[in-house]
């Protein structure tokens, strides 16, 4: 079963018509994109899009072959002339197969939002699933029975990653599952960045145009198992961290800071975190991290070093001169060197968020420059354990390793 993708973009396309957004004044050339429309094998369009038949012309396929037109968006969209010979676009009910003269199957899949979704069964068993923008399929929660699974998925990632975490809970995602972003808006920079975070969540984009074999691909990106972020205040690092596992299932996100009494703004930091995660995670308050990381399990996003250094500090006595002299630093580096080796050891996905101090001020007292030594020690530390290392610097993302 083959799929040509006739447009990859937003409903809107990309760059959006009048928009003065620096996303869009850079997709140019191979970054634009027209609305997302698939055509497979010739005879099943999923999405009629303005400039269908230019956009099949161009990659070397006609529209007089489709049998069936099928609409995934919410609404029917800007009025779209059907090219002659093409049938009149419709929608499926959710739930509702058709069997289509070329052999082709098609199921209507119900959306948590407005809009269908399409399980596609080729003639030879292939099977693709197709979301449409801002949905992810209704009905997966916890105690879905495992799902058969998918050997390609078009999805809005960007979107909707949690749609991914869904499908990746009940086993219809997996490792061998290529993962297509498609209704690409103008929400992340177009080049390395669209495709650093795509790779992140086990997803690509592809060019408008580009016909791609269902269950051929097999360079998969592969998602770093051990991923360290690192950046200084409120530079977007711990953003950055959850971004990366937002499309993954029952993250275990553990939080080294603790609750400190009596403290409302630190108490408003932590209940902003909370906000912002997906409800599907889970949380551990804890600086027992050698375990977790000894364990098998769920991904988990540990935020941060930092605190937790400050906790180790304070066990073994470190802002005490003498104490620290008499045995205190010994004992600080082998909770080090076995924090790092629990982190070269795990078999879990792992995200690790600390903070960069070293390039600022540098502290006027003793206790935090022995701090921000100690830091960045454990930094270097954790780094060189992780396959990939990534520096946060005003929101923007720097890939130092991997």
């Amino acid at each position: 079963m083959e799929v040509t993708l006739l447009g990859t973009g937003a409903p809107a396309g990309l760059p959006r018509p009048d928009c003065p957004c620096a996303v869009c004044a850079t997709s140019l050339g191979a970054d634009a994109r027209a609305a997302t429309a698939l055509l497979v094998d010739g005879a099943l369009l999923l999405d009629l899009t303005p400039g269908a038949a230019f956009a099949a012309a161009r990659t070397g396929h006609s529209l007089s072959g489709v049998r069936h037109v099928l609409l995934s968006h919410p609404h029917n969209g800007p009025p779209v002339e059907v090219p002659a010979g093409v049938p009149q676009p419709g929608r499926a009910p959710d739930g509702r197969e058709l069997t289509l003269l070329t052999g082709h199957r098609v199921r209507a899949v119900p959306m948590d939002a407005p809009g269908t979704g399409y399980e596609v069964t080729g003639p030879a068993g292939q099977r693709l699933l197709y979301l449409p923008p801002g949905g992810a399929p209704a009905g997966l929660e916890d105690g879905t029975p495992p799902a058969e699974r998918y050997a390609m998925v078009l999805a809005d990632v960007v979107g909707r990653p949690d749609a991914l975490a869904k499908l990746r809970a009940v086993g219809a995602v997996g490792p061998t599952t290529d993962v297509i972003a498609v209704h690409l808006d103008h929400d992340v920079p177009v080049g390395a960045e669209l495709r650093r975070r795509l790779a992140a969540a086990g997803a690509r984009a592809v060019p408008d145009g580009a016909t791609l074999a269902v269950g051929a691909y097999e360079d998969v990106p592969d998602v770093p198992r051990r991923t360290l972020v690192v950046g200084g205040a409120r530079s977007g690092k711990s953003v950055e961290a959850e971004r990366r596992l937002e499309s993954f299932p029952g993250v275990l996100y553990v939080a080294t800071g603790g609750t400190r009494g009596g403290d409302t703004e630190w108490a408003a930091r932590v209940s902003a975190h909370r906000e912002r995660r997906p409800g599907s995670w889970r949380t551990a308050e804890t600086c027992d991290l050698v375990p977790l990381l000894g364990a098998d399990g769920a991904p988990l996003l540990i935020d941060c070093l930092s605190l937790w250094l400050t906790d180790a500090m304070d066990s073994v006595g470190a802002w005490d001169d003498a104490v620290w002299a008499s045995g205190g630093e010994r004992a600080l580096r082998a909770r080090v060197t076995e924090l790092a080796a629990a982190v070269r050891a795990t078999r879990r996905t792992v995200v690790l968020v600390s903070n960069e101090v070293g390039s600022g001020i540098v502290p006027a007292t003793a206790s935090g420059r022995r701090y921000r030594d100690e830091l960045g020690r454990l930094n270097a530390a954790i780094a060189a354990e992780c396959e990939q290392v990534v520096l946060v610097v005003a929101g923007q993302a720097v890939v130092l390793r991997g």
